[in-house]
């Protein structure tokens, strides 16, 4: 996904700045695409001397530094963005995780500390199920796309809560057969 249209699109929502705009994308789009801060400046910098966004400064109210630059959408933004949205979607499905490269290669580290780093993400992943659930039914009042979009998000982080505890309780049975230490792990969501 092109950061320049995601930007685009939740700019037909209403005008952001940057650190908005970054954590609009993380919060709601995080099971989706990841992004980094250093990003988004430069393409909203390069979308405002292209014509496809406009600036003004938002000065806020008892705040300190300098006023925030706040970035709508313009004309010819919406028209590329609906070239964009028109146009045939790029490639296949990508997914780029650090814990996963990392999983494929436990076999070769201490199974201890393996056990340690799948449980911290087995806790991470049923905390943002939690949310994602929590937040379903505002997502219901955002429109037939971002509901389906945000049950998406859920069955993707569903799947992963699943899978890694499956395959946890594969590692530590393959452990209890070799006779070593397993780590024993306690959930605070186990209703999959």
């Amino acid at each position: 996904m092109g950061l320049r249209y995601s930007i685009l699109g939740l700019l037909h929502y209403r005008p952001m700045h940057g650190y908005r705009i970054k954590e609009h994308i993380e919060r709601n789009f995080g099971h989706m695409w990841s992004i980094n801060y250093g990003q988004i400046y430069p393409n909203l910098k390069k979308m405002l001397h292209e014509g496809l966004v406009s600036m003004s400064e938002e000065v806020c109210e008892g705040e300190k530094g300098p006023p925030r630059k706040l970035y709508a959408i313009t004309e010819k933004g919406r028209e590329a963005f609906l070239d964009w949205l028109a146009s045939t979607p790029e490639g296949g499905i990508v997914l780029r995780d650090p814990f996963l490269m990392r999983f494929v290669f436990f076999g070769f580290g201490d199974k201890k500390r393996s056990l340690e780093i799948i449980d911290a993400q087995l806790a991470a992943w049923e905390r943002q199920l939690a949310k994602r659930y929590a937040n379903l039914a505002r997502w219901e009042q955002s429109g037939l796309y971002v509901r389906l979009m945000a049950e998406l998000g859920v069955r993707m982080n569903e799947v992963f809560v699943a899978w890694l505890k499956e395959a946890r309780r594969e590692i530590v049975d393959e452990e209890a057969d070799d006779g070593s230490t397993v780590v024993q792990y306690a959930t605070g969501i186990d209703h999959l």
